[in-house]
């Protein structure tokens, strides 16, 4: 698992891609409103549907390489 310290919340709409972040934690997100922190360090309160937006880069950098490693 990688770790990543915390950084504030970003709220613009520039950045429109599908992050890569553990179920537990968009589970628990969706319950109680707080952000999440993705594989890229993105941190955000998710609210809208994945499937529509294509994948983070950086992200499925990161996974891939966690992959490789395993």
């Amino acid at each position: 698992m990688l770790e990543r310290e915390e950084t504030s919340e970003d709220s613009s709409d520039g950045d429109r891609f599908a992050h890569y972040v553990r179920k537990d934690r968009i589970a628990a997100a969706a319950l109680t409103g707080r952000p999440v922190v993705a594989l890229c360090g993105k941190v955000w309160t998710p609210r809208r549907d994945p499937s529509r937006y294509p994948v983070c880069p950086v992200c499925k950098e990161i996974y891939e390489s966690l992959k490789a490693g395993s």
